[in-house]
């Protein structure tokens, strides 16, 4: 504020601006009289010649005063046109006096005057008080509205015009009081008052007004605040305040975004909690002064910001943008919020390895998000994801893109052959999703569920159950391996409420010299098989010859077959034509033996025998000469007669066979 003047200094320059002043407009007087009368009249040069004489001594006694030569003047006797005239003079010189006598001040439409009293008879103002409300001397409360205004006389009121404050659209206004109450230790702006949108200076001093920055801010508009009192912050002025124009523009929420609010004023928040409870009625944060009347505490709250633009106060709440919480499809959300009221277990009796409570308590909620966008603080809550499709989790070297099986490996199991091998798994599993939120309250998370509960479980049984087998158990009847793997797992997982969908044995590497030993028995086997393929294959060639054979001959076979038919009849014809010959003999030998016993009863034995000699003799031409006849003499020559009885005899034959040859050739 400007420094106060007294009464006597007050008056001293009011002496002297008043006496300059006079002597200015009567000089001014003297010299438009002497150029305008003899202009209109065309006569009086007397007149003028005594005013211009007038004039220069004037000019030459400077110690005479103004009000001394005007009286002079007026002895002449003027005209009535010339008092006329001389009146509306004056009156256009004065009237810039007589407002400056009259006190008159004219604010602009787009101003406003701020007053300052330079004395005052009702006291001084009180102690820590910087504008005065019961006309004492210096800032004054009201302010000058747009208009003529009386009374403000110079040497008592000093005027001073401001623009009217703007605060343009999308953009907020921060206002700081330089008067008021303090703010109590406990909060850190100043409460929000009635005073008309801190235009009513007045008001906002009888009200209680706090002194410093403050909740409330002035939105979008044009206002006439007295800028003694207030200090108003608008993104013209914010880099003198060390502050960036963004700030005081409207804050927007992205789409798809959420605002995590911290309240910078406020009661501390409570012991045990790491938010501020809700607050109804604020508007979002809007309205600060409700959210202090409201019990609301400064920190970290609760309730967040939706997209779109809000009119909050930078001072008050600072605000963070995070990305909405997305649950994919194909999956459910389990909340685990860490703000809430009661935590009152509704689990039931027979969960006793988890705590579930309502949706809004502090724990784990009993009811899941399904797929879709939700508006979720997560600095107070944690949502972890469930997948409700078939999870393939492979313990070996492959990893799936879920990644819940990245620390998993195959299993090195002994069997009971003493031999050491690795086993590849697949383990399918599925979570429903009302049971997600019971799994995640008994194992925190999936990657939990698959580290702690899933791989100890699969690795365990397979390395007991190795215990009772051979590796070529393993190789040769897997298939029954992975049944009992499947039964056993699908029991033990659903204690923890998962679904074992399946069980899938993969690759199987035992020890190499156990694998070159089944690979030889396998050789020898498929060897074997070959063999044995080949032999019937022989088989079935010789099958194939004898069959084409069989087809090649079977026309001789048809008539071999009716050849032997046909000997069979003749031999039957023979047989039947033997018999009748047979019998026929019989009846001729018995015929004859009649006719051979009558002719021995009738010659006798030997007479009968040397007939029928004779009788066969000629009947048969039998030669009683032989061909050759060789006699020897008796001294041992038997043996030569012999060979040359040979020797003859068979050149007789000879000759003969050539006779009858020779006579087979003729035609």
């Amino acid at each position: 504020m400007k420094k106060l003047i007294n009464i006597q200094d007050i008056g001293q320059n009011f002496s002297k601006k008043f006496w300059r002043r006079s002597l200015v407009s009567g000089a001014a007087i003297a010299m438009l009289s002497a150029v305008t009368l003899p202009v209109v009249t065309g006569s009086g040069s007397a007149i003028a010649q005594q005013i211009s004489q007038k004039v220069t001594q004037q000019d030459q006694t400077q110690t005479r005063s103004q009000p001394v030569q005007m009286m002079q003047a007026g002895d002449l006797n003027f005209p009535l046109w010339v008092w006329v005239i001389g009146g509306v003079v004056v009156v256009f010189i004065f009237l810039p006096q007589m407002g400056w006598i009259l006190g008159l001040i004219v604010v602009g439409e787009r101003e406003v005057g701020i007053v300052v009293k330079k004395f005052s008879l009702k006291g001084d103002l009180p102690p820590g008080q910087l504008v005065a409300l019961n006309g004492e001397a210096g800032y004054q409360a009201d302010t000058l509205a747009p208009g003529w205004h009386f009374g403000f006389y110079p040497w008592q009121y000093g005027i001073r015009k401001e623009s009217v404050i703007v605060v343009p659209q999308g953009e907020i206004g921060l206002i700081i009081a330089n008067d008021g109450k303090s703010i109590p230790p406990d909060r850190i702006l100043g409460k929000t008052v009635p005073c008309d949108n801190f235009q009513n200076s007045r008001e906002f001093l009888l009200a209680g007004g706090e002194k410093g920055r403050q909740l409330g801010i002035l939105t979008a508009g044009t206002y006439r605040i007295n800028t003694a009192l207030f200090t108003i912050i608008t993104s013209a002025t914010a880099a003198s305040h060390g502050m960036s124009p963004a700030e005081l523009r409207l804050y927007s929420v992205a789409t798809e975004k959420v605002g995590i609010v911290t309240a910078l004023d406020g009661i501390p928040i409570e012991a045990g909690a790491i938010a501020g409870a809700i607050i109804p009625e604020h508007d979002n944060f809007q309205n600060a002064q409700l959210f202090i009347n409201g019990g609301g505490r400064r920190g970290l709250q609760e309730q967040v910001i939706l997209s779109g633009s809000w009119n909050i106060n930078p001072w008050f709440a600072q605000i963070e943008q995070v990305k909405m919480t997305e649950i994919p499809i194909g999956y459910v959300g389990v909340v685990i919020s860490f703000v809430g009221g009661a935590q009152d277990d509704v689990s039931g009796a027979l969960f006793t390895h988890g705590h579930l409570v309502n949706v809004g308590d502090k724990g784990v909620w009993i009811e899941p998000l399904y797929p879709g966008k939700h508006p979720l603080n997560t600095h107070i809550m944690k949502v972890e994801l469930v997948p409700t499709t078939n999870i393939v989790l492979n313990f070996s070297d492959r990893t799936e893109e879920h990644g819940y099986d990245s620390k998993l490996r195959a299993l090195n199991v002994r069997s009971i052959d003493g031999f050491a091998f690795n086993l590849e798994v697949a383990q399918i599993i599925h979570v429903g999703s009302l049971d997600a939120p019971r799994v995640i309250s008994r194992v925190g998370s999936m990657q939990n569920l698959v580290d702690h509960v899933l791989r100890p479980t699969v690795g365990n049984y397979f390395r007991n159950s190795a215990q009772a087998y051979t590796v070529l158990d393993f190789l040769i009847a897997r298939s029954d391996r992975q049944a009992e793997a499947a039964d056993f797992i699908r029991t033990a997982m659903h204690a923890y409420d998962v679904q074992a969908v399946d069980t899938l044995l993969g690759q199987i590497e035992p020890p190499e010299t156990l694998m070159q030993t089944l690979t030889d028995r396998k050789i020898a086997e498929e060897q074997r098989k070959t063999y044995e393929v080949q032999r019937i294959s022989q088989t079935q060639r010789q099958e194939l010859v004898r069959e084409t054979s069989l087809a090649d001959i079977q026309r001789e076979v048809v008539t071999a077959e009716q050849g032997v038919r046909i000997a069979e009849l003749q031999a039957n014809a023979k047989v039947k034509e033997a018999s009748g010959e047979a019998e026929a003999i019989r009846v001729t030998g018995e015929a004859k033996a009649d006719a051979y016993r009558a002719g021995v009863d009738a010659l006798g034995g030997n007479s009968y025998v040397a007939l029928q000699l004779m009788q066969t003799i000629g009947d048969r031409n039998v030669r009683v000469v032989p061909d050759v006849a060789v006699n020897g003499g008796d001294r041992g020559g038997g043996l030569l007669d012999g060979v040359l009885g040979m020797l003859l005899w068979n050149q007789n034959k000879e000759a003969k066979e050539a006779k009858n040859d020779h006579l087979t050739r003729l035609p």
